[in-house]
């Protein structure tokens, strides 16, 4: 592995610490996902700092960002991309989209309609989007972090959940504490100056080249066993209607083995998937009637599957 790269990563974590005060776990949640080649959802109330996250990332990546604020009238368009004829040529023309970059932010994507938010099922998947059955391969790398208000607020609605299982994590970032909220009010009036003065610290090759190193992380065979159980156990708890998807055990071991990355080892020990699983699985799983009844919680029910199984020992 590059050391010079794993420092960086360090360095990219303090940069956006200038602008997100006090959220350094989300921080490196928000960085393990990139590194793990996956897509991120942020579920929190408006004005927590999740749109101010994605811009820094944009910033220290040297990403090429775009933004989309999804209301009741966006349309599947908007997202893809569509074809419109030139009168000059005389040709249809492909128009891209809001999802042609490198970091796409759909923001507040809960609030549109559910054949808009199905227009990124391709794009999350694939890596590209078809229009008029063309097919246009998206800039690598490519990820999208999702915003959304929690449920109940209004004019939401629910993603289905062959959405949620295409986000790798899900993330809170929760209200600040007092002593991280006194900074922020503190610096207020240097937000913008702070936002435009975040170095690129990284380029889009060193990313992948990041990401192509975390996929040799040494993995010993009684892990697989291990997320296997893990997985098997969700789908058998009485307090759950419907347990993780193999997709979602494929991406507990990637995000497992970006926490060993970037926290310069070489090889996965089974700490880094009990540090992972929640962000990976909650969003992931369906209460059952019974555990709805109880007034049981998607966290806890993970929680209690953890501790049931047994953690193997790595020599």
């Amino acid at each position: 592995m590059d050391n010079q790269l794993q420092h960086k990563s360090a360095q990219v974590k303090e940069e956006i610490k200038k602008v997100i005060i006090g959220k350094d776990e989300v921080i490196d949640a928000v960085l393990m996902a990139m590194i793990a080649g996956g897509h991120i959802m942020l579920e929190d109330i408006p004005g927590v700092g999740k749109t101010t996250l994605a811009l820094a990332l944009s910033k220290t990546l040297s990403l090429d960002y775009k933004r989309m604020q999804f209301t009741p009238d966006a349309m599947p368009g908007d997202v893809t991309g569509f074809m419109m004829y030139n009168k000059a040529t005389l040709e249809f023309e492909y128009k891209e989209g809001a999802v042609m970059c490198n970091l796409f932010l759909a923001d507040e994507l809960n609030r549109t309609s559910p054949k808009t938010q199905s227009a990124l099922l391709e794009v999350m998947e694939e890596g590209s989007v078809t229009v008029d059955g063309v097919t246009h391969a998206l800039p690598s790398p490519f990820f999208v972090i999702a915003t959304q208000n929690p449920l109940g607020s209004a004019g939401t609605q629910k993603l289905p959940e062959s959405q949620l299982d295409r986000f790798m994590i899900r993330l809170t970032m929760g209200y600040p504490d007092a002593e991280s909220e006194a900074v922020i009010l503190k610096n207020e009036s240097r937000d913008r100056v702070n936002m435009s003065s975040l170095a690129a610290i990284m380029t889009l090759d060193e990313i992948k080249q990041m990401q192509q190193e975390a996929t040799s992380i040494h993995v010993e065979d009684t892990l697989y066993d291990y997320i296997s159980a893990l997985m098997q156990s969700s789908r058998n708890s009485e307090w759950l209607r419907s347990g993780v998807s193999p997709r979602g055990g494929k991406a507990l071991l990637k995000m497992g083995r970006a926490r060993a990355y970037i926290s310069g080892r070489n090889y996965l020990i089974p700490e880094d998937l009990l540090f992972v699983m929640p962000m990976v699985c909650c969003h992931r799983v369906t209460l059952s009637p019974k555990a709805k009844a109880a007034g049981r919680t998607e966290e806890e029910i993970i929680a209690e599957i953890m501790k049931s199984v047994e953690m193997p020992v790595i020599k």
